[in-house]
């Protein structure tokens, strides 16, 4: 079983105080200890609101912090030698780092032009509802800021299909540039999800593919990064990400850990992406977060015997990665479909114990989220450090129940605390007779949530009666090694 285990370390609504570089640096040690091994930054470059931007309003790809543009040197992290200090304080704890990129869009022009456009129909892309007509689009990307260091590449309307405003009557819309084609490998919601926001980049231009390629390279001889998480793939053409990609991983001194967003519950668009992209990278196991979603807002009547029916992580595990929220679904974001805070636990149990996927725990969950008054999921730490020592081994499913689930993993001789035993449920709690593992006979198992206090004696044939509560779960592991858990978390 990979063990990986990986963290979205920020939220939507952090504070825009730029010591989050700092800060993520100086628990590198910490979060190694808690077992998370690969960590997912946020977007590092400067973005349209300056030190105000998540980092998802693409200004300029090679300003990570270091040059006074859109009213800041900082971004809302922090500055380039902060990011790049970071990146070795979490490397030298043997921590991956994941830089979040985000090609599709640009925001924030220094100057508009005058382009030849048509204006198309929101709901359905490939539809025109207007003649050709002049524009005036914020298209001009001059970087005055960087004065050209490490690439005098400007953007301009040619390096874009299409823009979501008008300036010259200050009236949105989508407008597609004359001679320009919505890239046909790309989603088909909307007619085609090509265009998504801002300055939408032209990805079939020869010399934007050039440049995009070169600042790659660029990207990964400076940060000296593990990994990519590639923002909003549905809108980006699979053949352009084909080849960027493989130019990556050419590049690349290591095989760098890639995942991609592709947001859709219907896990077949997910197969039929990373059929398309020769599976260069893993995915989001968006429908999962979905099923737990559902599970979260049915008042008990989930069918938990389906938890995990119609996820990546059922039938592709090894390109999964699994999540519970992120900073799309929290509350108030564009997605927002946040798990319900009383079915967190079953869900984190559902990514962590198991061996399928490499799951993201989110920062909102470990942290908390300060403006929404959400509190860190209870427990979260404890399965963390379950995962690191316990959840190995041959798994035997008790899926086979409408609200109480289960499942155990018998553990390996290679982990001498290894074996563990989950028990879940959307309703009433309940009890399920599991098998474990005869080399565990005679032994005490303990819930480490504490929701049930008496141990559970395996017998001779290698099996437990295993019970959780109420809506809630239970996750149980050996008695010694519950003793050594407790006392180092509590």
């Amino acid at each position: 079983m990979d063990n990986h285990t990986m963290m979205q370390y920020f939220e939507w609504n952090l504070p825009a105080d730029g010591i989050l570089w700092e800060r993520v640096g100086a628990q590198a040690a910490q979060l190694k200890e808690a077992g998370i091994d690969i960590i997912w930054l946020p977007p590092a470059y400067k973005g349209a609101a300056g030190m105000n931007d998540v980092g998802y309003s693409v200004y300029d790809l090679y300003d990570v912090g270091e040059f006074n543009q859109k009213g800041s040197v900082s971004t809302k992290y922090g500055t380039k030698a902060a990011y790049l200090g970071a990146i070795k304080a979490l490397q030298a704890e043997g921590i991956k780092v994941v830089a979040d990129i985000v090609l599709n869009q640009r925001i924030g022009a220094d100057s508009w032009e005058m382009v030849p456009a048509e204006k198309v129909n929101p709901d359905n892309r490939k539809q025109e509802i207007s003649g050709e007509y002049q524009i005036e689009a914020w298209t001009k990307f001059d970087f005055p800021g960087r004065q050209g260091k490490y690439s005098d590449f400007t953007w301009d309307w040619h390096c874009f299909t299409g823009i979501d405003w008008d300036a010259s009557n200050n009236q949105g819309g989508i407008y597609q540039f004359q001679g320009k084609e919505w890239a046909p490998d790309v989603d088909s919601e909307k007619g085609n999800f090509d265009y998504l926001m801002g300055a939408d980049v032209d990805m079939e231009n020869p010399q934007v593919i050039e440049e995009l390629i070169r600042w790659g390279k660029w990207y990964l001889d400076t940060s000296g990064i593990d990994g990519l998480r590639l923002d909003a793939v549905k809108h980006i053409s699979y053949d352009f990400y084909k080849k960027w990609v493989e130019e990556m991983q050419q590049y690349a001194l290591e095989k760098l850990f890639i995942v991609g967003e592709y947001w859709s519950g219907d896990v077949k668009d997910l197969r039929t992406y990373l059929e398309n992209s020769q599976e260069l990278m893993r995915l989001f196991d968006v429908p999962l977060h979905y099923n737990f979603f559902h599970a979260s807002n049915s008042n008990g009547r989930y069918n938990m015997a389906e938890l995990f029916q119609g996820s990546l992580v059922e039938g592709q595990p090894d390109a999964s990665v699994t999540f519970v929220d992120n900073h799309d679904s929290q509350p108030g974001s564009s997605l927002e479909s946040w798990i319900l805070e009383w079915f967190k636990p079953q869900a984190y149990a559902a990514i962590l114990l198991r061996a399928q996927g490499t799951p993201c725990v989110f920062y909102g969950d470990y942290y908390g989220l300060r403006e929404e008054g959400e509190a860190g999921v209870p427990g979260l730490r404890r399965m963390l450090a379950t995962r690191k020592l316990c959840a190995y081994g041959t798994r035997h499913d008790y899926l086979d129940h409408e609200s109480v689930i289960g499942w155990t993993l018998e553990g390996d001789t290679e982990h001498n605390d290894s074996g563990l035993a989950v028990v879940m449920t959307d309703s009433s709690g309940g009890e399920k007779q599991m098998y474990i593992g005869k080399s565990h006979s005679g032994e005490r198992f303990r819930d480490i949530t504490g929701r049930t206090q008496a141990p559970v004696t395996i017998d001779g044939n290698g099996n437990g009666a295993f019970s959780c509560p109420d809506g809630g779960v239970s996750v149980w592991i050996k008695e010694s090694v519950y003793r050594k858990l407790v006392i180092n978390l509590d």
